[in-house]
């Protein structure tokens, strides 16, 4: 299983890739929107190990571990099948399409490029979407860092004890946050080789993880809650340079490390297959069409990698050759820790993994690496707390950046390219404020994030799908209409159209059951207005878009009809 994910990821990169990078065109001296814009806050050229730490650190928070995992229940064989294929033909090629049509367009992001190809309209409905999604984001993710850094477990007889690994891993991540403002001043003032940059990260890495294995930080889940709600709140307003840059660029070292670390012990222990090629199209009355295409998010195609490509990453490109490693290899590298994760899996016999206290998709994950490496002579102990600090900080990477690209579409939302910024109605001026978009994008995601993402996962995944959707139209569009090839774009879109439209759907009817049945809790009632408002949303931006794509091409004489008319 590992070697073909390596012939067919590498393969996808450099035959694929390189094709769709050869027909859309690349102009290596165009001035790109990090320097044409250049404002020192959200357009900073980087160089190019820097914006890749940062893309491939956004993307791959708990996604491809979480996925995979949850969707083993129908064999190993269609989950490989769909991060091989959903890797390099949908989400590769979404994430390079979305880079591609942001640098082209001053590094503005899908809703934009929606408003000059698709219409206002259109623009408006995708960033209210976008906004109702990051809240869907935020709140998953945030409990997944809240559960790992939880220093408290308790027993079936009510006894309460600490969690050594767990608090590791928060001492951990704090410090990193500590480290990554330090290290965004070096970066910034000193002007290092990159090489030098690189040594200097690998040093803090290392300081960060020696010093958390040995003075753990030991708080409840629902601090954790708070605290990180907190940090989000100050990440996401603060300027690319001062954290996200540093800090994704710190942890891009961790999860690299992690995948060769993962990679070494699958061939060196050689772990047997214990999970059956495929066991049936309904598990438990969870159906493989569409269940296993929104589970199985961020390891094939994900929406949200859409927003990080155009929103954040695409103000930092230097140059125009940098978008495929960027974007492209981010991707492929993303799929790599998704048939990792399968593997993990796939090691443990029926009910092994219970039986070793190994309940969560993270602790499996880090449980399976710790076996292969405790082969050639690594503590288990030391390497499952390792990898639990590397899932759980890429978690905590996702969250101030989607955080970040949620403020970001709530500002725009209400700001067209004519609107005069200085004589802002008062509304407008209050809703475009940073600190209070922010804010309230924050408290219905913390009032979310109390349901617990075991139970937001389906609505996120089938959120995260249909944002997909969008943005493969909206590429789609801008390839169209700027004489570009983007038929590539086509079988992924309808595809993805059919999965998302079903899944979503299918919770409608669930949750609606549940609310005229029993009632809902609040959490749950946030989820069934979410979930109508994003399939409301959706069609409507995905009926604007096809029209754009089908549409004729207007000839001369329907100009000259339609000028004889006007006059």
């Amino acid at each position: 299983m590992m070697v073909i994910a390596i012939v067919v990821l590498g393969g996808g990169y450099l035959f694929y890739g390189r094709y769709l990078e050869k027909k859309w065109g690349i102009d290596p001296n165009a001035k790109t929107p990090a320097y044409e814009l250049e404002d020192g806050v959200d357009y900073v050229p980087a160089d190019t190990n820097i914006v890749f730490g940062h893309q491939f650190a956004s993307i791959a928070g708990a996604g491809p571990i979480n996925g995979p995992i949850q969707a083993a229940i129908f064999g190993w064989l269609p989950v490989l099948l769909w991060i091989l294929i959903g890797g390099v033909f949908f989400g590769a090629v979404q994430d390079f399409a979305s880079m591609y049509a942001s640098v082209k367009n001053k590094g503005r992001t899908i809703g934009y490029i929606i408003e000059e190809y698709i219409g206002k309209l259109g623009k408006k409905l995708f960033l209210l979407f976008c906004w109702l999604f990051c809240i869907l984001v935020v709140a998953a993710f945030a409990d997944v860092v809240a559960g790992t850094f939880n220093g408290f477990v308790a027993d079936d007889a009510g006894v309460v004890s600490k969690v050594a690994a767990n608090g590791a891993v928060a001492t951990t991540s704090m410090l990193f946050i500590v480290e990554a403002v330090a290290l965004g001043c070096i970066l910034k003032y000193a002007k290092l080789n990159k090489w030098v940059n690189t040594a200097i990260a690998i040093v803090m890495l290392v300081v960060a993880v020696a010093l958390g294995l040995y003075f753990p930080m030991y708080l409840t889940r629902e601090t954790w809650h708070i605290l990180i709600f907190i940090y989000i709140l100050i990440a996401s307003v603060a300027p690319v340079t001062m954290l996200l840059q540093p800090r994704d660029y710190l942890n891009s070292y961790l999860l690299i490390f992690m995948i060769a670390a993962a990679i070494v012990g699958v061939f060196v222990a050689n772990p047997s297959c214990n999970l059956k090629a495929f066991t049936s199209f309904n598990v438990d009355g969870s159906y493989m069409f569409p269940i296993l295409f929104v589970t199985i998010a961020c390891g094939a195609v994900s929406g949200f990698h859409s927003l990080v490509s155009s929103g954040t990453a695409s103000k930092q490109i230097k140059s125009e050759k940098n978008m495929l490693p960027v974007s492209y290899g981010a991707m492929i590298m993303e799929s790599m820790l998704a048939v990792i994760a399968l593997i993990a899996v796939a090691s443990f016999a029926d009910g092994e993994a219970a039986a070793q206290g190994l309940t969560t998709q993270p602790q499996i994950f880090a449980g399976a690496i710790a076996n292969f490496l405790e082969v050639i002579g690594l503590p288990h102990s030391l390497v499952f707390t390792l990898i639990n600090l590397a899932v759980s900080a890429f978690a905590l990477t996702s969250l101030d950046s989607v955080a970040r690209v949620g403020r970001l579409s709530f500002q725009e939302f209400f700001i067209d390219d004519d609107t005069d910024m200085d004589n802002l109605p008062l509304y407008k001026k209050v809703a475009t404020n940073k600190y209070f978009s922010t804010v309230i994008t924050l408290v219905l995601a913390y009032l979310l994030a109390k349901v617990g993402y075991a139970e937001i996962w389906p609505l996120f995944g089938s959120a995260n799908q249909l944002l997909s959707v969008l943005a493969l139209i909206a590429c789609a569009v801008f390839l169209k209409k700027t004489k570009r090839q983007g038929a590539m774009l086509w079988i992924p879109m309808v595809f993805m159209m059919a999965v998302t439209f079903t899944a979503l759907g299918m919770t409608i009817c669930k949750l609606g059951g549940q609310f005229m049945t029993t009632g809902l809790s609040l959490g749950n009632t946030l989820q069934l207005i979410f979930a109508v408002l994003l399939l409301i949303l959706g069609v409507i931006v995905a009926i604007q878009g096809i029209k754009k794509l089908t549409e004729k091409k207007e000839t001369q004489i329907d100009k000259v009809e339609d000028t004889t008319i006007l006059e």
